[in-house]
């Protein structure tokens, strides 16, 4: 399992939680200590994502491949 890499910042500007690309093309989870408030509320609803997030994330990607399979079957003609 490859680490993930962990932020924490202070900066009004930005929402409480980021999950992006690191320049290692991973994951990255930036937390916002200025909303460490929100996030200590939060805290359980914010870990329960986690057991949702892997099947939305295959919803977007059966969406995604069933689009590119339809582009193949025009693309041959069928």
């Amino acid at each position: 399992m490859k680490e993930i890499e962990f932020r924490i910042i202070d900066d009004e500007a930005l929402p409480p939680m980021i999950i992006k690309k690191n320049e290692d093309d991973l994951p990255k989870v930036i937390l916002n200590n200025h909303h460490r408030l929100w996030l200590c509320l939060n805290r359980g609803t914010i870990s329960g994502i986690f057991d949702v997030l892997p099947k939305k994330i295959t919803e977007v990607l059966d969406a995604y491949l069933r689009e590119q399979y339809q582009y193949e079957i025009m693309d041959r003609g069928d």
